[in-house]
């Protein structure tokens, strides 16, 4: 069983000062910030359109270190994909996960980089 993938959703990466990190995406790249949620006082999501591409930064997802960042596909069917993922023994790093705007999930790559599982919602 393959899975659809029908674009990427978005490329994220990790940050542990959220003001260093803006100073660097939108002071030296000249960046405008897009979508911005705060899921608690400090704990940021930031998102940036580049070309038609998001580029989202986040200190709000706790076990996931500066070390690694992680793609984000966008999937025609998020359970279908979940399954296929099960049924190949991929380990699932993240839970699938309900938003306000989308569902998601995550695994590791054979070589340890993330990619993400997403759909979101009408």
């Amino acid at each position: 069983m393959s899975i659809k993938v029908k674009e990427l959703a978005f490329i994220y990466h990790p940050v542990v000062d959220v003001a260093r990190a803006r100073a660097f995406y939108e002071g030296l790249l000249g960046l405008k910030a897009g979508l911005q949620h705060e899921f608690a006082p400090g704990s940021w999501w930031i998102e940036y359109d580049i070309a038609g591409t998001t580029l989202a930064v986040s200190n709000a997802i706790a076990d996931q270190g500066t070390e690694n960042g992680s793609i984000a596909l966008e999937v025609e069917d998020l359970e279908g994909a979940l399954a296929a993922v099960q049924a190949a023994g991929v380990p699932v790093t993240t839970d699938l996960q309900e938003f306000s705007v989308c569902r998601m999930f995550a695994v590791k790559s054979p070589d340890g980089h993330g990619i993400i599982f997403h759909q979101r919602k009408a």
